[in-house]
């Protein structure tokens, strides 16, 4: 989901660090080269080991252990490998290694495999393609018109000096509203772990969720009158999705490492780690998957990159989650995460449509959810001529559709960041994600079932729905929010 500059693990990357211990050198235990299995299926790991663990060292313990180094980040200690071998997490260690493409392939739980399907297949009708064929689909756009896009893009559309990293399936290149905006120099394919820059390794291939999420952050096409929030920022298109739908725990390491060599300014990341949808530090092989990201995650913040993602389309509570995985089948406590947005730093965005309140497959949670933005809901219909009840967007074959999901609200949340990022270039991280909430639009919950806290912060809406003329005026907006009561965008 290489080549760094030399820079000291900080402090925060340190913390649980005590209990990985670093590679070990090969010993009479470890199995000859002649016992590895030289027929089966390769799998990729994520591998840890103590950050700045020299290379000769991780190298030597794979091979002894019948694996082979595909990319290594020294800066985090996280080496992606692959093996043919079943045994090799516990060779390694169960909480060393993981591998989340051997986990699909070879389900440990009876029906994990059906409960996993039903799962994808749930997100996959929220987020289902609907083409718009109108010649001109800016009616259509009533998502922007909610956050104030117009209006901020007539004072400023952003800086070509800020960058967006689009975690996603791949931006089409040739799709004219992205053409302009897409950065093929900084994008890559993430998939085996280790960065690849051919075109053909970040193009889209089955999958236009990318180029949705794109369109909606930065896109412009005059001919059909669609524009996004920040049409004069640059993308990067880094491919972590798989051609089977899956983002593996090394795709989404590569990504967030990728990113934080590039130094951008912001990602989006419309997803979470597969084949779980939740991590467990305390696991064997959750524990390995948890803490590879983690590192990434927290080294791209520090290297000034701020992540934002999408809260999930399950419908819960995050801080009371089910009892079990639906994915995996596994048990499920307070300390188990989705990732990547439970982790630190992250920006959480929730979904609400064309009314204005909470989408109804949206996750939600006091705490969890840190900012809301326009995700749509098909029981959340606008007016007839003003489009679906999901936002518009590009789609593949330089076209437009429409998509729900909490994966479109993220977009729109890293879009109102970008424009943060541009009018103000030398903030960090923290301080662009605490502006980000600070000139949100507050949500009151007006009496919703489960929605608990204030306007200025509660369950559903977090500090409330992001504001892009806030974001370039450098003040508060509260036009459309008055005394807690909802009006349709205009």
């Amino acid at each position: 989901m290489s080549r760094f500059r030399p820079l000291l693990l900080p402090t925060a990357l340190a913390v649980g660090l005590s209990t990985v211990l670093a590679a070990p050198a090969a010993s009479a235990q470890s199995p000859a080269e002649a016992e590895c299995d030289t027929t089966s299926a390769p799998y990729n790991y994520v591998v840890l080991y103590q950050p700045r663990t020299p290379q000769a060292q991780v190298d030597a313990e794979l091979t002894a252990k019948c694996g082979d180094r595909v990319a290594y980040y020294p800066e985090i200690g996280v080496a992606v490998a692959s093996s043919r071998n079943a045994d090799f997490a516990d060779l390694v260690g169960v909480h060393r290694a993981y591998s989340g493409a051997r986990e699909v392939a070879h389900p440990a739980t009876t029906g994990a495999a059906a409960a996993r399907a039903q799962a994808r297949a749930e997100i996959e009708t929220e987020e289902t393609v609907e083409v718009v064929t109108t010649t001109d689909v800016s009616a259509e756009q009533w998502d922007m018109r909610m956050i104030k896009a117009p209006q901020a893009n007539a004072i400023d559309e952003g800086s070509s000096s800020v960058t967006v990293g689009v975690l996603d399936s791949g931006i089409e290149p040739t799709h004219p509203a992205l053409v302009g905006a897409l950065d093929p120099t900084t994008s890559a394919g993430c998939n085996t772990g280790a960065p690849d820059t051919d075109p053909a390794a970040w193009a889209p291939t089955t999958s236009d969720h990318g180029t949705h999420v794109a369109g909606t952050i930065a896109g412009k096409d005059t001919a059909r009158g669609f524009t996004g929030i920040a049409p004069g920022v640059r993308m990067a298109s880094v491919k972590v999705v798989n051609d089977d739908g899956y983002i593996f725990p090394e795709a989404a390491v590569c990504g967030f490492m990728w990113a934080a060599e590039h130094r951008f300014d912001v990602t989006n990341n419309s997803y979470y780690v597969d084949p779980g949808m939740f991590y467990c530090p305390t696991q064997p092989g959750d524990a390995a998957a948890y803490e590879a990201v983690r590192r990434a995650v927290a080294y791209s913040h520090q290297r000034g990159v701020l992540n934002v993602a999408a809260a999930g389309n399950s419908g819960f509570d995050l801080t009371d989650p089910p009892a079990d995985d639906p994915n995996r089948g596994h048990a499920v406590d307070a300390g188990c995460k989705i990732l990547p947005k439970s982790l630190d730093d992250v920006v959480t965005v929730s979904a609400v449509g064309y009314e204005g309140t909470k989408s109804s497959y949206s996750n939600y949670g006091s705490g969890e959810v840190d900012v809301t933005a326009p995700g749509g809901d098909r029981a959340q219909l606008p007016p007839e001529g003003e489009g679906a009840g999901c936002p518009v967007s590009s789609v593949f074959g330089g076209e437009y559709g429409t998509k729900c999901g909490t994966s479109m609200a993220a977009p729109h949340a890293a879009g109102v960041a970008a424009l943060i990022a541009s009018k103000r270039p030398h903030l960090p991280p923290k301080a662009v994600a605490a502006l980000l909430r600070a000139k949100a639009d507050s949500v009151a919950c007006d009496g919703a079932e489960d929605c608990t806290g204030p306007a200025a912060k509660n369950s559903f809406y977090g500090h409330g729905l992001v504001d892009a003329l806030a974001a370039v005026r450098g003040s508060r907006e509260r036009a459309g929010r008055r005394q807690g009561r909802r009006c349709p965008p205009r």
